[in-house]
């Protein structure tokens, strides 16, 4: 046998021996009531507990029980299950809030790249032009990159739609040249992750500085800061945990910021508070006259024993949290 191959079969079979089986047996709704008051969770009410459980699932409510376990499987004293549900109804509340705002930077990034382009070059088909996008090539891991044959295929298949958009119908029925509808029409069929795919796949970087300059940040942060959008809009579309979460997408810090942005504390990018503070930054641009300081402090307001420090507010080192809203950015 080839050294290599050896060495690879070796790897593998100490892999598979420090792994485990699985053997945990499916629970009903009430053993699962007798596990958690086994670990130490008070459960007043098991009725309403089960009508939750049934509801939400244990898995995807165990999520929550972690940072209320000091010692694994064993519930911290006093917690309660009204607790880890508030903890579940935070968590929801901060998705949507957060959605809406990406919703509104969404909209306002497409509106850019459309105009942008299109008034620069003074062209309204400027995505049928291959010149401004970069040449297809393959990446580490083998798989085609290739922006502008993928943004043709969305088109095409957007035209060939049985129900096609309202936009693309009209455009179709009533123009033969150029083939393609103008560009504020096929932006509109993509996705935040189909946009920051589009903008990476820009030749020049002055096409991307000219859109970028919009959010008063450098090309390669906003790169940086769509790819993290799409990553957290996708975690809320999907009803996922984003409280206590870390990003798995970090956004590139801002490094020279215009106007007023947070201390060196708050700078914590693999947590949720700093993706909060860009979505507060970039919305101060787009939206200059949102509310989103006001519902985060509604929505703490209301929550007032949900431990916000997991969302990556920094403390002063004697347990009490540094206050967010005195940033210059949230002022």
């Amino acid at each position: 046998m080839p050294l290599f191959e050896a060495h690879l079969g070796g790897f593998f079979f100490y892999n598979l021996m420090s792994k485990q089986t699985f053997n945990k047996a499916p629970l009903n709704f009430q053993n699962q009531i007798i596990l958690l008051k086994n670990r130490g969770l008070k459960i007043v009410d098991e009725a309403k507990a089960v009508n939750y459980l049934q509801e939400i699932s244990y898995y995807r409510l165990s999520a929550y029980f972690l940072p209320y376990q000091s010692t694994k499987d064993t519930f911290n004293k006093n917690t309660d299950f009204d607790q880890i549900l508030s903890t579940y109804t935070f968590d929801r509340e901060l998705r949507l809030l957060v959605f809406d705002c990406i919703e509104r930077i969404e909209v306002a990034i497409r509106t850019q790249f459309i105009y942008t382009m299109a008034l620069h070059y003074n062209d309204s088909h400027w995505q049928d032009n291959q010149i401004h996008f970069i040449t297809p090539h393959y990446n580490k891991i083998g798989q085609l990159i290739n922006p502008f044959a993928d943004f043709q295929s969305i088109i095409s298949k957007a035209k060939t739609a049985r129900t096609p958009e309202v936009f693309i119908k009209h455009y179709i029925d009533n123009y033969h040249t150029p083939a393609n509808p103008p560009s504020w029409m096929c932006l509109e069929l993509l996705t935040i992750g189909e946009l920051s795919h589009l903008y990476r796949g820009l030749k020049n970087n002055i096409d991307k500085k000219r859109i970028a300059d919009f959010f008063d940040v450098h090309h390669t942060v906003f790169t940086s800061w769509l790819h993290t959008l799409t990553y957290i809009r996708n975690i809320c579309a999907h009803h996922s945990r984003l409280w206590n979460r870390d990003l798995a997408i970090e956004p590139e810090k801002l490094l020279k910021p215009t106007g007023g942005w947070i201390d060196k504390p708050f700078e914590n990018n693999k947590r949720v508070f700093y993706f909060l503070c860009v979505l507060k930054y970039m919305l101060q641009r787009a939206n200059p006259g949102n509310s989103m300081k006001d519902k985060l402090q509604d929505l703490f307001n209301r929550y007032p024993n949900i431990p916000i420090k997991f969302l990556g507010i920094p403390s002063d080192g004697k347990g009490s949290l540094l206050n967010w809203q005195n940033q210059a950015l949230w002022k």
